[in-house]
């Protein structure tokens, strides 16, 4: 009744709310009284919404940096189950410039974020993802094809950047590193998408390195470590 309440909600409806949260562990009823209290899953969610937090906190100088000296509008995402999402973005001072909803998810295999996080993942996940997923086509330059598709990760891997080649969107171009936790795992990807006429082929190989040295900075900032060192 006193959540009922306090919520403006007819008793009814809270209480189906409350059964709701309670299967899902997000709250329990204990005691004589029948009180009810935050289950631990509200505190394992929270717990991810801090250290998100503490990563874009961490990051946004790493990002800021990124930005001036490049001049192109620089992006954070992290990894989700089978997709990447972007949770912050600096951007740049042309006029033309590229905007990302930030919450929104893009596929791993076909953007760049998605595929320097896709690349750090071992063989066996990136295999399962695609028996899961496939490698549907976006835009006419999107890979679909998984021979090509592996081999375009190996060379992320050698060389410790990705490129989206207009493969998630017409017009755009992106270079992109992956950050990894204290496992060597990957935890997102920071990077930089401009349009294509502000990144011609000569542009995109100097800011491949550029991006993959802030990703393997602000990985020893957050305390974790590149594959490498394992």
């Amino acid at each position: 009744t006193d959540v009922a309440q306090r919520c403006s909600l007819p008793p009814s409806t809270a209480h189906r709310l409350l059964a709701t949260l309670q299967k899902t562990g997000y709250v329990y009823q204990a005691g004589d009284l029948g009180l009810w209290y935050v289950g631990l899953q509200a505190f394992t969610v929270g717990s991810s919404f801090l250290a998100n937090r503490d990563f874009v906190a961490q990051s946004h100088v790493s990002m800021r940096r990124l930005m001036e000296q490049s001049g192109e509008t620089a992006n954070l995402a992290i990894l989700d189950e089978t997709e990447a999402v972007f949770i912050a973005q600096v951007q740049c001072r042309e006029i033309m410039r590229l905007l990302v909803k930030l919450g929104s998810r893009v596929p791993l295999h076909a953007s760049g974020v998605g595929k320097a996080i896709f690349a750090a993942l071992p063989d066996e996940r990136i295999d399962a993802i695609l028996k899961v997923k496939g490698l549907p086509r976006i835009t006419e330059n999107t890979i679909v094809a998984p021979e090509i598709m592996w081999a375009s990760l190996q060379v992320v891997r050698q060389r410790g950047w990705s490129f989206d080649d207009e493969e998630h969107a017409l017009g755009t171009r992106c270079v992109a590193a992956p950050i990894y936790d204290e496992h060597a795992e990957p935890l997102g990807a920071i990077s930089l998408a401009g349009p294509t006429t502000r990144l011609p082929d000569e542009r995109i190989k100097q800011l491949g390195p550029l991006v993959a040295h802030t990703a393997e900075e602000l990985t020893l900032r957050l305390g974790g470590r590149w594959p490498h060192t394992r």
